[in-house]
């Protein structure tokens, strides 16, 4: 099977995983897009250390693909992220939509450091 399939079945795989976690009853705050985000980073980063070719686990290129581009790619949502920190600010509520926005790309970027620090070992 060649890459793109492999991408496109790990990102249908990201997808419903990412679908399911919309059934977590969590309020009007985005937590959820915000826990999504977080984990995927932190997987991508997990998967991006484990799993290089001087890495503890190295993984054959599709297999690499299949996980980072697909399942976190499916799984993880900048798009929704967006919209979301639009609705808060179109609703008014300035301090919520800036906190979302800081705490997404803040955690974001640890996860992703978290995870790499992590599959390195």
């Amino acid at each position: 099977m060649n890459t793109g399939v492999w991408v496109a079945l790990g990102g249908a795989l990201g997808a419903v995983l990412r679908y399911l976690l919309d059934w977590l009853p969590l309020g009007v705050f985005p937590w959820d897009t915000l826990l999504v985000n977080t984990l995927g980073c932190l997987a991508i980063g997990w998967v991006a250390g484990r799993t290089a070719v001087d890495g503890p686990r190295p993984l054959p290129e599709q297999a690499r693909q299949f996980l980072m581009t697909g399942v976190c790619g499916g799984f993880t949502t900048f798009s929704v992220f967006s919209l979301e920190s639009v609705a808060l600010l179109q609703a008014g509520a300035v301090l919520p939509a800036l906190g979302y926005m800081l705490a997404t790309v803040v955690l974001a970027v640890l996860a992703a450091g978290g995870g790499l620090a992590l599959g390195r070992r």
